[in-house]
């Protein structure tokens, strides 16, 4: 596994991210209990970090919603 280019915190949700393939980046979130994993492009990863952000925070809404 690749070292993370970055890391940071986003409420209690830890999100790293780590290089791919080329122009892409693996972001992976965790809050302790669930974990989700998903693809970004050069572009979205910099210059739509908000909108990565929102994606991320709904992401982990949702998944308590159902538990």
């Amino acid at each position: 596994m690749s070292e993370p280019i970055e890391s940071y915190k986003l409420g209690n949700i830890e999100v790293r991210i780590t290089p791919s393939e080329s122009d892409k980046y693996q972001v992976h979130c965790t809050d302790g209990e669930y974990e989700i994993t998903f693809k970004a492009t050069d572009d979205e990863y910099k210059n739509y970090r908000k909108l990565m952000n929102r994606r991320i925070k709904r992401e982990f809404e949702d998944i308590n919603k159902e538990a």
